[in-house]
């Protein structure tokens, strides 16, 4: 039997494994938990309306994004949480002990310790 937890990690990565979605997805994590408005991500990565709408539908049922309503606008951001999931799991057996192997991606978490 599967595990949820695989079945999620699944599910994530299959609505990250397309280009607008993955630009998207990126844009909103740089963007910080304020979010984006959609007419802002479309201006941003020249999407076009209909396009972005189906993007950010993917996503949200994915739940690798969440929104919210500001006025007029629908706000759009990256559910942090859920990327750490999908990374922890994508890291949970790696390396077979071997600490070499991990050693860059260490790097790139000490990088981003700044946030």
């Amino acid at each position: 039997m599967v595990s949820p937890k695989f079945t999620k990690a699944v599910e994530a990565l299959s609505a990250l494994a397309h280009e607008g979605r993955l630009s998207i997805f990126r844009l909103l994590v740089r963007s910080g938990r304020e979010g984006l408005a959609a007419g802002e991500i479309a201006r941003k990565l020249d999407i076009l309306p209909n396009t972005l709408s189906a993007n950010l539908t993917v996503l949200t049922n994915a739940r690798l994004i969440s929104s919210r309503r500001e006025g007029r606008s629908i706000i759009y951001s990256a559910d942090y949480e859920r990327m750490t999931g999908l990374l922890g799991f994508l890291m949970e057996d790696c390396c077979n002990r071997d600490a070499s192997i991990c050693a860059p991606l260490a790097e790139i978490a000490r990088k981003a310790a700044c946030c």
